[in-house]
């Protein structure tokens, strides 16, 4: 199926944030409050791109007999721009780097709390992580606070405590 076909029962509607693609348009150089029209055709441009894209890919997955998208069906329907290209290729690389770094410091952490024990362990990993915050004794007195917000995503603050 064309993806413009699938397209139409959204045309109009926006996908992205409003407020997003104006900072968007703002960081490229256009006013800071732009004509909704602009926004919406924007809106509109980037999406017709992505479902593209998607579909392209999703085409390729299905000749090589595949029902899930991988990265290389991306790389393929991106193949005849070499700067995207190089960007999903860059990305790539840098997802399957957090990976192998994320699998060395498991093997890590497992290695120290077979080491120190269940209890010493728990000790060990807090050392560590205010290590990886970058604290250390003279920072003691600092406390921190969790904020959710609507969303459920968390950010964390910290407070010097009064003296």
């Amino acid at each position: 199926m064309e993806p413009r076909a699938r397209a139409g029962k959204n045309v109009g509607k926006e996908t992205f944030n409003a407020k997003e693609v104006r900072a968007l348009l703002y960081g490229f150089g256009d006013v800071q409050d732009p004509l909704p029209e602009t926004v919406r055709v924007l809106d509109e441009i980037v999406t017709e791109f992505l479902e593209g894209v998607c579909f392209e890919a999703s085409r390729h997955a299905q000749v090589a007999g595949r029902q899930k998208l991988k990265f290389d069906d991306f790389e393929f329907a991106l193949r005849r721009n070499p700067q995207y290209l190089g960007r999903v290729k860059t990305m790539i690389e840098k997802r399957q780097t957090i990976k192998e770094m994320r699998r060395t410091f498991d093997q890590e952490d497992d290695a120290l709390a077979k080491e120190h024990g269940k209890d010493g362990g728990r000790v060990a990993a807090n050392n560590g992580e205010d290590e990886l915050l970058g604290l250390d004794e003279a920072d003691e007195d600092l406390e921190l606070n969790i904020d959710t917000s609507s969303k459920g995503t968390e950010s964390k603050k910290r407070k010097r405590a009064a003296k």
